[in-house]
């Protein structure tokens, strides 16, 4: 048991496979010990088995989408983050209210048709991850799993190691992009090698080991913008409407996504 407190003492912010068989090793050695413990310990001994939900450090997410994180619940966001807490933020950003009926948020992007935008969203998308790793201090991903899985999962066990505040920004295509929802997966791919959207880690952990905090894990964009965006009704929608606008707007999409990688990329080679 001393051992066993020892190890779970040392290893106290852990939640990894080995903390928790610890932490399982000594709630099975406290009712032994204090069968056969002295007056003097006791007490100190029913003090730690009452408290033995603290053994190993919890884990804590907190879930939600686009419209909250980047709009309407911005400021606790940012008033988190800035905290320098131990918690993880994992945002599914569908790019519009997707719960209240698909209007803007923060989040849609450029050219986009949304409730509220219905001639086409007029500014780009909030960059949020960017303005999250201005702190310095959190832990900022941008995953889409049907692009990179392996990447996906490496963001999510390194947010969850780093000792401060993490935030996951996860690409989420949703039934008001217009798509066929049963290719959600393909979608996402084609998000990713068209350069739409970005994957990427920051872990400000890897400055101390002298290592540029930032790894842009986004290859260089293989497809056109317009393998996505032509394919999806919340883009083409537009042209039929308000087609000169349309085409206005694919041509600044385009230049957008290329400069948008060009800039990730230099911070990731400084």
């Amino acid at each position: 048991l001393k051992t066993a407190f020892g190890y779970a003492l040392e290893h106290w912010s852990d939640v990894d496979e080995t903390a928790n068989e610890n932490a399982h090793k000594i709630r099975s050695l406290l009712p032994a010990t204090l069968a056969k413990a002295k007056d003097c310990c006791i007490g100190t001994l029913r003090r730690i088995k009452e408290l033995e939900s603290y053994f190993i450090q919890k884990s804590v997410w907190s879930i939600g989408g686009d419209g909250w994180a980047y709009d309407i619940g911005f400021g606790g966001l940012d008033h988190v983050m800035a905290s320098n807490r131990k918690l993880n933020i994992f945002v599914m950003d569908t790019e519009v209210y997707s719960n209240t009926g698909g209007q803007a948020s923060k989040a849609t992007p450029l050219g986009s048709v949304a409730r509220f935008a219905e001639s086409g969203k007029n500014t780009t998308k909030k960059d949020l991850g960017m303005m999250m790793m201005s702190y310095g201090y959190v832990y900022v991903a941008s995953i889409a799993m049907g692009a990179n899985k392996n990447q996906a999962l490496n963001a999510i066990l390194e947010a969850e190691a780093y000792p401060g505040p993490a935030i996951i920004i996860a690409y989420a295509p949703c039934i008001n992009h217009g798509i066929d929802m049963g290719l959600s997966q393909k979608v996402q791919k084609t998000a990713v090698d068209c350069g739409y959207w970005l994957l990427y880690r920051y872990n400000p952990m890897l400055r101390e080991q002298g290592k540029n905090p930032l790894i842009l894990d986004s290859k260089e964009p293989t497809l056109k913008v317009t393998e996505l965006i032509d394919h999806e009704t919340r883009y083409t929608s537009l042209k039929q409407n308000f087609p000169e606008r349309q085409a206005a707007f694919q041509e600044q999409i385009i230049h957008f996504v290329r400069q948008r990688y060009e800039h990730y990329r230099k911070l990731a080679q400084n």
